[in-house]
């Protein structure tokens, strides 16, 4: 099945990266992503899915207990894809927000861009 640009935003955030099973999560990156993949992150460049899996890991085990909210729709135009987030514990107001842009080939991610708009410092 492939998927919209749209559609592929909302399982980026809420397949993958709130995704807290290894397994399940390895599975979605493989039907979703492009195998070299390349996802942007404010600080660092990641390659392929291997890599993703490995960041996706990390991202989860530095905040155990956050979780990723949409901030509205999903967008899209062409082969783009955007979706903005709020990220923080469950239960309370976000930590941080931005949004997600993907480029999209043949129905999976090919190119990833996560751009942080605001970080709140804790009270």
């Amino acid at each position: 099945m492939i998927r919209s640009p749209s559609d592929l935003m909302r399982v980026n955030l809420l397949e993958v990266f709130n995704e807290p099973d290894p397994v399940r999560r390895a599975a979605v990156i493989a039907e979703n992503y492009a195998e070299d993949v390349v996802w942007h992150e404010p600080d660092r460049i990641i390659r392929g899915r291997k890599h993703l899996e490995r960041r996706a890991e990390e991202v989860r085990a530095e905040n155990p207990d956050w979780v990723f909210r949409p901030a509205g729709p999903a967008s899209e135009l062409d082969d783009v894809g955007h979706l903005g987030f709020h990220y923080g514990p469950a239960d309370q107001s976000p930590m941080a927000t931005g949004m997600d842009i993907a480029r999209i080939r043949d129905g999976v991610i090919i190119e990833l861009y996560t751009i942080v708009t605001e970080i709140r410092q804790p009270s």
